[in-house]
């Protein structure tokens, strides 16, 4: 099974009681490094994320999916929290994280740059609003390859 038919369908299965339970399923990765497979699920709570959180959905997680076995091959489960440099991957993250400082990277390269750092000023369908420095800069939604919260230290 492809590693994006595993994701895809594991999430239809877990969403819901992720959801249910209160917590935000951000992503899921199903990778293998080395001999081992890992399936990794990062959530978030509006008043963050703790062990405690990341041991109550794992038991929850995982009595659906020994129930459903959508994964054919053993695996290591995983639960955690996305961290400060959180993914951002569809509408509802744009909106929620606008004013925030974002690192944006492309397939393509915009204005002659393939990455940017700014501060989230919006996004519709078609691109984001970034102020990079003093300039705002419209990227293309199509041709974001990666876009994630970031921090300045």
């Amino acid at each position: 099974m492809a590693k994006y038919n595993v994701e895809e369908r594991v999430e239809q299965l877990v969403k819901p009681a992720i959801e249910e339970a209160g917590y935000e399923l951000v992503s899921i990765q199903y990778v293998k490094e080395g001999p081992d497979w890992y399936l990794r699920f990062f959530i978030d709570h509006q008043e963050g994320i703790g062990l405690d959180d990341c041991e109550l959905i794992s038991r929850k997680v995982e009595a659906i999916l020994d129930k459903a076995d959508p994964i054919p091959d053993s695996y290591v489960l995983e639960v955690s929290s996305p961290g400060i440099e959180r993914p951002l991957k569809n509408d509802e993250d744009f909106a929620k994280y606008q004013g925030e400082l974002v690192i944006i990277t492309t397939f393509a390269p915009v204005e002659g740059k393939k990455q940017f750092k700014g501060i989230l000023k919006g996004s519709t369908a078609e691109e984001v609003s970034l102020l990079v420095g003093k300039k705002e800069m419209h990227i293309p939604r199509k041709l974001i390859s990666k876009a994630h919260l970031t921090v300045d230290f």
